[in-house]
């Protein structure tokens, strides 16, 4: 029955009508739920579009870690891409680690000279890094220089990123220029190479050779991926070699690029991109 005049519809084109206006929503395999596009809007944002603003790598690299389980959103993992989330109110972790998903993710170099202490606050009235870093907002160092040492210093509010840099399993190499009392021996040499003894356990296979002499004393380069507190001072006092200097160059693809001592500045784009491609995040 229909109303004269009235002209009679396709069931496709009714089918189309309702595809228009509804979307299928997934949270977790298998869990389908119909709504208006209007209510699945309403539901928030795609949660890998949250993940790329708060700085965890490209939209393509956030849907892999979506899809490898690492991320949980109210303390769910999330599987399925293009769930969508409040970024205001649920409470979003990668690898058990919280995002800030309100403030935008920025980064920054310092040149760390000695006599500052890499922390936020120092219960003995130290100078720390924040009498040099005068930015305002909630920001941290990644990594360690103990007090004496200088060189190169990553500053953000990505925790994310902060834990991928430092974590050795993301195999980040971090670059020094040491300079030590003495000459050094060959087979010195090739103890640092191969690992020495720490309290931690044994170190890692070390990238170092030999740079040049300056007067009584002898530079060296190292690499590692670790960061052990101390960690290049103590491997050489365990072979007999008593550091007088000690200057972090590189880290990852990052380098001081001739900026000032006690001095600092916010990465370029390119610079950002190239830590986030080392990291597997591009």
């Amino acid at each position: 029955f229909r109303t004269p005049g009235a002209t009679p519809r396709l069931e496709s084109e009714t089918r189309a009508s309702m595809s228009v206006t509804t979307a299928c929503v997934k949270t977790a395999p298998g869990d389908d739920i119909f709504l208006t596009m209007e209510q699945e809007e309403a539901r928030g944002e795609r949660l890998q579009k949250v993940l790329a603003a708060a700085g965890l790598g490209s939209r393509r690299a956030c849907e892999e870690i979506i899809g490898a389980g690492r991320v949980s959103v109210n303390r769910s993992i999330v599987l399925v891409q293009g769930t969508r989330i409040d970024p205001v109110v649920d409470l979003v972790e990668v690898d058990g680690i919280r995002l800030d998903t309100q403030v935008e993710p920025r980064y920054f170099l310092l040149n760390k000279p000695p006599g500052y202490i890499t922390t936020l606050d120092d219960p003995h009235g130290r100078p720390t890094i924040l009498d040099l870093f005068k930015e305002e907002g909630r920001f941290f160092p990644v990594g360690r220089l103990d007090l004496e040492s200088r060189g190169l210093l990553l500053i953000t509010n990505n925790g994310f990123i902060a834990h991928r840099v430092t974590h050795p399993s993301f195999g980040v190499d971090k670059t020094y220029m040491v300079r030590v009392k003495g000459r050094v021996a060959p087979g010195v040499l090739k103890r640092l190479r191969e690992g020495v003894n720490l309290e931690e356990g044994r170190t890692s296979p070390a990238r170092v050779k030999m740079v040049g002499r300056e007067g009584d004393s002898t530079v060296l380069e190292f690499g590692i991926h670790e960061g052990w507190k101390r960690q290049i001072r103590r491997m050489c006092d365990a072979v007999g070699l008593r550091v007088t200097d000690l200057m972090r160059t590189r880290l990852g693809p990052l380098s001081l690029e001739r900026l000032p001592e006690g001095e600092w500045r916010e990465m370029s784009p390119s610079e950002v991109g190239a830590l986030f491609k080392a990291l597997g995040l591009r």
